[in-house]
């Protein structure tokens, strides 16, 4: 089963530990950062991909609310918070669950089985198909490190294997979520989950280098 990577977002450091140790508790979290205020929650966004955040309403800085209003494409997102009479206009978001503190690990269970079900069904949707050596080839999109153009073909490059395929890379392009990849180059695609470095005009991932056009690297600037 895969794990849904978590974000918490709380001003309060006890209330940060008590959502960590529920996490810890479920199979299929796994915490990979905690911050004290949406600011700082949405420089590690511009970075990281999260699939769920745990999140404060009342916060210094800015309020989860407000918060929420400006992020674009966000994660799903279980309110935590001690206000009750925020829970409706919290749904008019990406929110899936509304837990009033204190919260007990049951009702915490039952929130995040809820997004866990939702994330199995959208999984499914996450996934394209390539024919490769006269078979189809079933690829998960979050494997996906980068795609390179070789003429008529492109090479997709997985955490698994590369994989070659007669298509454009512009067709390819198409089949992928819009605000998960990056082109670099008019002959690299990659995703910007993966990015370890960048060095000058080159993107490392793992042990590749790629390639970043100096006319497309002003841009790929302002999203990293």
């Amino acid at each position: 089963m895969k794990k849904l990577n978590c974000l918490i977002v709380d001003d309060e450091p006890i209330a940060r530990q008590g959502i960590a140790d529920y996490c810890a508790k479920v199979s299929f979290l796994e915490v990979i950062a905690t911050c004290k205020n949406a600011l700082q929650a949405n420089q590690y966004l511009k970075t990281h991909q999260i699939d769920l955040i745990f999140l404060d309403i009342n916060m210094p800085l800015k309020s989860g609310i407000d918060w929420l209003k400006e992020l674009k494409n966000s994660p799903s997102v279980i309110m935590t918070t001690a206000y009750e009479e925020y829970a409706l206009e919290s749904f008019t978001y990406n929110v899936l669950d509304y837990l009033v503190k204190p919260i007990s690990f049951q009702r915490f269970q039952k929130a995040v089985n809820k997004v866990n079900g939702y994330f199995l069904d959208e999984e499914e949707k996450k996934v394209v198909f390539l024919k490769s050596e006269k078979q189809l080839n079933k690829i998960n999109v979050n494997d996906i490190l980068f795609v390179e153009a070789m003429q008529n073909y492109v090479k997709v490059v997985t955490v698994h294997k590369p994989i070659i395929a007669h298509m454009s890379l512009k067709s390819f392009i198409e089949l992928l979520p819009e605000n998960d990849f990056i082109q670099t180059h008019k002959s690299y695609v990659v995703s910007k989950y993966k990015v370890d470095k960048i060095i000058e005009n080159q993107i490392i991932i793992n042990d590749y280098v790629i390639p970043i056009s100096v006319r497309l690297k002003s841009k790929i600037m302002k999203i990293f």
